[in-house]
């Protein structure tokens, strides 16, 4: 069962119709007890980082997701907000992975980030398995995760950034995968696999 963490950036509607489609069993919640319940989490996110935290401070989800050990994957801004801190309201972010998001550079190309991009694989994972660099997904951002050590899979847009990113129980995509049709269902449903334990022995970061 996948909890879909709800707040106010949450994308909910277009990750619950993905999660329909792979026949997926899950519930939408803001309530930490209830997520507790969950074998893996997805942290959806769109829009401004500091408010984004102060809902999830609101809520206590901050203090559990830093306490969880289910699998979670956070999308887009909920990849975001596992980092440090972010440029985007100069706030603090969750910390569970290191790193600090800058602003694209708006003198050097349009911003934000908006389209069909690749990634280039760096690390292998069972997250992005199946998914290689001639595919497309779906982006949307000003900000990024500039690469680090926990980068799985490297875009580039004016800069090189993190596409994807794992660090213990804890994935964030930059992308949305529950836009980018069937490659990202693939993704939805390699996380699904994570979740359940059906991975084969595949490595993790």
């Amino acid at each position: 069962m996948i909890g879909i963490i709800k707040y106010q950036a949450g994308n909910l509607a277009s990750v619950s119709n993905a999660l329909d489609r792979l026949g997926a069993d899950y519930f939408i919640s803001d309530d930490p007890n209830e997520l507790e319940k969950a074998d893996g989490i997805i942290f959806p996110g769109v829009g401004h980082a500091a408010s984004a935290m102060d809902d999830l401070r609101s809520r206590d989800l901050d203090v559990w997701l830093k306490n969880t050990n289910k699998p979670v994957l956070g999308i887009c801004l909920g990849m975001q907000l596992l980092y440090e801190s972010s440029e985007e309201g100069n706030c603090t972010t969750l910390g569970l992975i290191p790193g600090h998001l800058k602003k694209f550079d708006a003198s050097q190309a349009k911003v934000p980030h908006m389209g069909w991009n690749q990634f280039n694989t760096v690390k292998d994972h069972h997250l992005i398995k199946g998914i290689n660099n001639l595919q497309f997904l779906y982006y949307v951002h000003g900000y990024y995760a500039p690469n680090n050590d926990h980068t799985l899979a490297s875009c580039k847009y004016i800069n090189d950034f993190a596409a994807v990113v794992a660090k213990d129980n804890f994935m964030g995509v930059q992308f949305h995968p529950e836009k980018s049709g069937q490659v990202g269902s693939h993704l939805l449903q390699n996380f699904l696999d994570l979740v359940n334990g059906n991975t084969n022995g595949s490595p993790q970061s």
